[in-house]
């Protein structure tokens, strides 16, 4: 984990979830997201610790675990407080509602793996709570309410409103909960100016307009396939293992999930743009066109 520099007052930790810190003065600092697990919690305390910085608070963007896996350790050992907003404040405090939301019940043990299900933390509304310097940004689509942070040195954080192209490349599938608003994100990114841009599993950037390109050619890309699919009239399961076998992935129960949730938000988004419809034949949904 490597710690850069970006601004006066702004740094990240170069980590597979890049983790934000502003500092509010020559002691205290507030980080943006926690890493995955308490391994990482622990070595961003370390990196902290070294430099003589005390951790006066968390923000989530967001309540996937990945981004807030080291929220209970660095609480327990600094008790700072933990900020997140709206539906990602309730998943924050009670963790178990992003493995049971993705797929669709009471998650079993395997879904109950450290990717999927952060530990708890408690956690406090961020509205009206930031210090000065920092401030959030909606940008909705990816999950529930999240949001990204600009700190004073016109550093913006964006979480995960923007996936590298080499991730896309390789999986092309990723994780979105409303399509809609994840393309209204996009459009939103087009006008937010900044000095930098730290998307939370890219390399600071300082132009995004290609990778906006990217995302959003992607995701066209996703909709016209799963239409397409849906010309024959099939049931959820075999769209995923035809959308699973266009792309040669490996289906695994956290990809089943996480994939399996995507592709069913492509599927309302479908929906409700009228472009396909459902009906039940013998006990079973089937998706198809409008014809």
């Amino acid at each position: 984990m490597e710690l850069i520099q970006v601004g006066k007052k702004t740094y990240y930790i170069k980590n597979p979830t890049n983790i934000g810190i502003y500092k509010i003065d020559n002691e205290n600092v507030y980080i943006i997201d926690s890493g995955n697990d308490k391994d990482t919690g622990k070595k961003i305390l370390r990196i902290i610790e070294e430099r003589g910085w005390k951790i006066k608070g968390i923000i989530n963007t967001h309540s996937n675990a990945d981004h807030i896996g080291g929220n209970r350790v660095i609480q327990e050992r600094t008790n700072c407080d933990i900020y997140g907003y709206n539906i990602e404040k309730s998943i924050t405090e009670f963790p178990i509602m992003e493995p049971s939301f993705l797929y669709g019940g009471y998650p079993f043990k395997e879904l109950r793996n450290k990717f999927l299900l952060a530990k708890e933390s408690n956690v406090k509304s961020i509205e009206n709570n930031l210090p000065e310097g920092l401030e959030y940004i909606n940008l909705k689509g990816h999950f529930f309410d999240m949001i990204g942070i600009r700190t004073s040195d016109n550093i913006i954080f964006l979480a995960d409103s923007l996936f590298s192209e080499e991730t896309i490349t390789k999986y092309h599938l990723f994780f979105i909960y409303d399509v809609r608003e994840y393309l209204n994100t996009l459009e939103k990114l087009k006008e937010l100016k900044a000095e930098l841009y730290v998307p939370s599993h890219i390399e600071a950037i300082k132009d995004i307009n290609e990778l906006i390109i990217v995302n959003k050619n992607k995701i066209e890309e996703i909709i016209e396939v799963i239409y397409n699919e849906c010309e024959k009239g099939l049931t959820f399961e075999e769209i995923l293992k035809n959308i699973f076998d266009k792309y040669n992935l490996v289906m695994n129960v956290n990809q089943y999930v996480l994939i399996g949730s995507t592709i069913k938000s492509y599927l309302s988004y479908l929906k409700d743009e009228n472009k396909i419809t459902y009906e039940f034949v013998e006990n079973k949904m089937i998706w198809k066109q409008v014809k």
